[in-house]
């Protein structure tokens, strides 16, 4: 799942095939079928990341700021100064492991997505999700039974949700988290994004997101290319 998360990634950036077309209903196939995700829902929030990364209000990866988190120097300085208590943020290094990488994918993400596209009427992109559930349930169900197969959603949605998490924010939240300044696209890029050292097992894990820098500088560059 995991790794099928990256691979819906190329596509959705359309740095596979040669013609956007191709791009997007590949990409539809890999994170409808073999995800169980809408890319409508994929494609909605992520361009908004790449458009203004680390940007709050702007960018729906840092949304978490405050209610759960505080995020940057900048925004933290200013909920000190408010006396906004929203949570124990002096804990939040201990409580971040306990409801941030176990809870966003089998939590939050399982029911939104079936949320968003109901709401936004997406309904090519339901039918590719029910395909992977209906394929779960068939190739599972007669082997674990419902309790067992159940189990095994939850494992693997806990298990890929560390994965991603991991991967995802530790190339952006180390960077400037604030409100738009309507800094140039390139120096927006710049300090939202960092780089972590580049080995055979980092590539791997991160899918080459490890070279995050020239990937928001160029999204639609094949992922092998990155490290040229």
């Amino acid at each position: 799942q995991a790794q099928a998360g990256w691979l819906q990634h190329d596509f959705g950036h359309l740095s596979v095939f040669s013609t956007s077309r191709w791009n997007h209903w590949v990409h539809k196939f890999v994170i409808g079928h073999l995800k169980g995700a809408p890319a409508s829902w994929w494609n909605h929030l992520h361009f908004q990341h790449h458009a203004k990364p680390n940007c709050f209000r702007k960018d729906p990866d840092v949304n978490m700021h405050p209610l759960f988190f505080a995020l940057g120097k900048t925004l933290s300085v200013e909920l000190g100064v408010q006396k906004k208590k929203f949570m124990p943020y002096n804990h939040q290094h201990k409580y971040f492991f306990i409801i941030g990488p176990p809870a966003l994918v089998p939590l939050y993400f399982q029911w939104y997505i079936f949320y968003f596209v109901v709401q936004r009427k997406q309904w090519v992109d339901l039918a590719w999700m029910l395909t992977f559930y209906i394929r779960f349930f068939l190739t599972y169900l007669p082997l674990l039974g419902v309790k067992g197969m159940l189990g095994l959603i939850l494992l693997v949605r806990f298990i890929e949700s560390n994965w991603f998490v991991w991967v995802t924010q530790m190339n952006h939240i180390p960077m400037h988290i604030d409100y738009d300044k309507n800094v140039d696209w390139f120096s927006t890029q710049l300090q939202a994004t960092c780089n972590v050292h580049q080995s055979f097992f980092n590539d791997w894990f991160s899918g080459h997101l490890n070279f995050q820098i020239e990937h928001h500088l160029f999204p639609t560059m094949p992922r092998h290319n990155y490290w040229k």
